[in-house]
């Protein structure tokens, strides 16, 4: 039995210093892919990443861009793309996702497609983050298993995986995409950390580089025995560690092939027709917001809680 259980990417942020970067299979170097890739990868969605306030952004509109809503913010603050800084102006709040768009003052000069098809499964992708580097080596009796989380960084960052799946979050986190940390030959091959959160993910179908999701979730945290202490990583191989599921249990992480974690990214083609009747309407000048500034400082405060409960899933190993 295959068991692997997530939390929030939020998870301890306020307690860690501002050391970002998304960590990689194939080296720790924090100078690893932070420029915009190039080759087949050109134009995978580096040159639609804002900065929300140290998280990633994501222009969807005129003047709309979309973010994870466990990552806080107030309307007010500043969002940076292109070098430029525009003022929030209000929010909008899915209520059955962890996603958020934000209306700003002035316009882009240009904004991401988003995806609309239902194809996700099986497509590469290119994720961008700005979440903790990779750490000391995680072995298992004499196995290597992973990387714990660790630091430097600073800058954005981006890497590729493969959509594994698309998992139901439940009431609050709705559609997943989830990608495994595979020990692929690909050298930018990536799992996400604390600081990843509201990061884009980008695909592209043969129809064009297009946002697939937004970064929401990772599993962990592992432990070493039953009632150990646990830990944050990000592991090619969980076998023979232990975790604790649904019902509060210890179970223990075993099976005949490696055990991966993963991330999880909020699902955007399911929620095209929410995005397209808010930024439409922030287009025309005829909605209002969601929520005022004072209503939005008080549920991010409130949604912080939320954010840090863990995210909970099973799958049988094939």
């Amino acid at each position: 039995m295959r068991r692997i259980f997530a939390a929030a990417l939020l998870y301890l942020a306020a307690l860690i210093c501002h050391v970002r970067a998304v960590i990689f299979y194939s080296t720790g170097d924090p100078t690893f892919n932070t420029s915009a890739p190039t080759g087949s990868l050109s134009g995978s969605g580096w040159q639609w990443v804002g900065n929300w306030e140290g998280f990633a952004g994501t222009p969807i509109g005129p003047n709309c861009f979309l973010a994870a809503r466990h990552v806080g913010g107030n309307v007010g603050d500043a969002f940076v793309f292109g070098g430029v800084s525009y003022t929030t102006t209000a929010f909008f709040d899915d209520t059955v996702t962890d996603l958020r768009i934000c209306q700003v003052s002035g316009a882009f000069p240009t904004w991401a497609p988003i995806y609309r098809g239902s194809g996700e499964v099986g497509q590469s992708l290119v994720v961008f983050g700005m979440g903790l580097s990779r750490g000391s080596s995680v072995v298992v009796g004499k196995n290597p298993a992973g990387w714990l989380w660790g630091g430097n960084g600073g800058t954005l960052r981006w890497g590729q995986n493969t959509i594994n799946s698309v998992v139901d979050g439940g009431s609050y986190w709705g559609q997943l995409l989830y990608a495994l940390f595979n020990s692929s030959g690909n050298p930018d091959q990536c799992q996400l950390a604390v600081g990843d959160s509201s990061g884009p993910v980008f695909i592209n179908d043969g129809s064009g580089w297009q946002l697939a999701g937004i970064a929401a979730a990772v599993d962990g945290p592992f432990y070493t025995t039953i009632g150990g202490s646990g830990f944050d990583a990000a592991l090619f191989d969980a076998r023979g560690l232990y975790y604790i599921d649904g019902n509060g249990d210890w179970d223990l992480i075993s099976g005949r092939s490696p055990v991966p974690s993963g991330f999880y990214a909020t699902q955007v083609s399911v929620r095209a027709a929410w995005i397209d009747s808010i930024v439409q309407a922030q287009d025309n000048s005829t909605s209002e917001p969601l929520f005022s500034g004072a209503q939005t400082a008080l549920f991010a405060v409130g949604l912080l809680g939320v954010g840090a409960v863990a995210l909970r899933r099973r799958a049988k190993e094939a």
